[in-house]
């Protein structure tokens, strides 16, 4: 890392593509595509000259719709060069959706390609003036390829982006809505810059390292690690556009760096666990259940802050050795610096699971309203169950309510075109009122208790949080991708389950009935097996938390469906409403 860094991400880029510029930048799993430093500052120059000749100019707009591909990439920061506000949509965007936010973003460029060009074409808007397509050239379109051949006589690219001042906006990222319409956070270079700078001395990263591009791109995660983080730092990102996929790349790309939401943490505990289990010979199947032993014991030690006792430190030693190590390389982890979980909250027994495998994975915490992170927990030094200190050079501090508030450079300028909303969020003294609900303890670390317009009051006058509920209940019950917990003015707590399609595949196949939910829903095997898992989390939860009923849907809940935001948070206002007679009928 630079000891210090440029005012702007253009500055940054152009300097970090001049350290090795045959060096790899971005890539493809398998090698399938891959552009060094050399080619991909040349692309983002190229693509800056065809949005130039299309009218970009600093201060415009322009809108990206696609998968985690490297011509997201190279658009992105073509536009950014030109001091342009680039935006991400969402894939699972509705034309509607689609339509609102070109109205608030006012674009008249939009960059997409094949599989999502029907959506553009039928959102209704008279801004958009031109589409390019990356991957094809459909009548009425412009291909990539002719938008990166454009010559423009009269643009000067380094004069350009050296115009380009921090106090300029790089992006807008849209809320994903869980309680109205999205948000424009505008986020400006200064913004960008300033986080990036305070992440940096927490964790430190160089020129080289790998990281992976997998979650959503309109999503704060994905675009700061993948484009901001990669112009500032110039760390090598393996685009996979199928995220569904990232678990058979992670061993392609070995990242050294990672990131992924509690979910994803979820599912790789789950697959190692399943395949332990599913072991055919004896030998193997009893090593690995006593080496995943040890690893659990070893997480308990390091998260109560003790150690093993000599006896279990070397056989833990000679676990590593034999299985652990493997494991780890196997799922494409054993290089890791450091890895860390966001988004939403983990259950504390995913974290002790991967600390006991040898892999660190740290919270943070953050919004879009402050560049996407407010607090991390230092490697090394992490708290689990906290989501860890304030970033250095900003500040936290609890309302009388305990809603948590944030100030740093970091904190957006406001949203875009929205003053009312802006002043709701950002107050005149520079604190984001965030709408979560913490407690701190005495070394500055945070834990986020939930959201303040979530918390459940019970009919007795009991606070719970539903969050730490589902979380708990998760952790035993694998057979669910989402438990969502009612009980808001009511005598006891019941859920909603959405099923895992992946693991009640397995089930399906075993017991011989059909992968359909809307069958699994009503298959009393399966039914059991939720119940087993309900009862052991509610083991670990106080009476009054506990769920007393539970119903399963019949239909898988999708990213950017009715229940799911893309980013896997519960809508839980229109889950309310969609399952109002199933809930009624728990509580008959």
């Amino acid at each position: 890392m630079p000891s210090t860094l440029p005012d702007t991400v253009t500055a940054a880029f152009q300097e970090t593509a001049r350290i090795d510029p045959d060096a790899v930048a971005i890539r493809t799993p398998g090698d399938v595509v891959t552009i060094t430093w050399r080619e991909y500052a040349a692309r983002v120059r190229n693509a800056a000259e065809g949005l130039h000749k299309l009218g970009v100019r600093r201060g415009d707009t322009v809108g990206i719709m696609l998968t985690n591909r490297p011509e997201f990439a190279i658009v992105d920061a073509g536009a950014m060069h030109l001091g342009a506000t680039s935006f991400s949509i969402y894939n699972t965007s509705s034309p509607e959706q689609v339509e609102y936010l070109f109205s608030n973003a006012e674009n008249k460029i939009v960059i997409t390609e094949l599989a999502f060009l029907e959506v553009i074409r039928a959102a209704k808007t008279d801004s958009v003036e031109q589409i390019v397509v990356v991957d094809g050239k459909p009548e009425g379109t412009l291909s990539l390829a002719e938008l990166e051949a454009t010559k423009d006589d009269s643009f000067d690219f380094d004069a350009t982006w050296r115009a380009v001042e921090p106090s300029d906006v790089a992006t807008l990222i849209y809320t994903s809505g869980t309680t109205g319409p999205p948000k424009g956070v505008q986020l400006t270079h200064a913004n960008l810059i300033s986080t990036s700078r305070a992440a940096l001395q927490v964790a430190p990263a160089s020129f080289g390292d790998r990281i992976t591009s997998f979650l959503p791109s309109a999503h704060i995660a994905d675009r700061a690690s993948a484009q901001y983080f990669q112009a500032i730092v110039g760390v090598q990102v393996t685009h996979v556009s199928d995220p569904r996929k990232i678990a058979e790349a992670l061993p392609d790309c070995k990242p050294t760096i990672w990131f992924a939401v509690p979910r994803v943490w979820e599912k790789i505990k789950m697959g190692v666990e399943a395949k332990v289990a599913a072991e055919q010979s004896p030998v193997k199947k009893a090593l690995g259940s006593w080496a995943l032993g040890l690893a659990a014991k070893n997480g308990a030690a390091k998260l109560a802050g003790t150690s093993l006792n000599p006896i279990d430190r070397v056989q833990l030693a000679l676990a590593d050795r034999l299985v652990l190590s493997r494991i780890r390389e196997a799922l494409g982890l054993s290089e890791l610096k450091w890895a860390w979980s966001g988004a939403a909250a983990i259950a504390p027994e995913t974290l002790q699971f991967f600390m006991g495998l040898g892999i660190e994975v740290c919270e943070l915490w953050g919004m879009s309203e402050m560049t996407g992170a407010g607090t991390i927990n230092p490697p090394g030094k992490a708290k689990v169950g906290t989501v860890g200190p304030a970033l250095p050079g900003t500040e936290l501090k609890l309302a009388e309510d305990g809603e948590v508030l944030f100030r740093g450079p970091g904190n957006m300028p406001g949203y875009r075109r929205d003053p009312e909303k802006t002043a709701e969020a950002l107050d005149a003294d520079g604190w984001i009122h965030t709408g979560d609900i913490g407690t701190l303890d005495a070394d500055g670390y945070l834990t986020i208790v939930d959201r303040k317009k979530e918390l459940i009051i019970s009919a007795a006058g009991k606070n719970m949080s539903p969050s730490n509920i589902e979380n708990t209940l998760k952790v035993t019950t694998p057979l669910a991708a989402t438990i969502s917990v009612i009980g808001d003015a009511k005598p006891y707590n019941v859920a909603l389950v959405s099923l895992d399609p992946d693991a009640v595949a397995a089930y399906a196949e075993k017991a011989g009935v059909a992968a359909d939910p809307a069958v699994l829903s009503k298959d009393p095997g399966l039914i059991a097996e939720i119940q087993k898992g309900i009862d052991l989390g509610n083991a670990k939860l106080s009476r009054v938390e506990q769920v007393k009923k539970f119903d399963i849907v019949a239909t898988y809940w999708l990213p950017g469906g009715d229940e799911l935001t893309p980013t896997l948070k519960l809508k839980r206002k229109p889950i309310a409403a969609k399952y109002a007679d199933a809930i009624a009928d728990l509580y008959a």
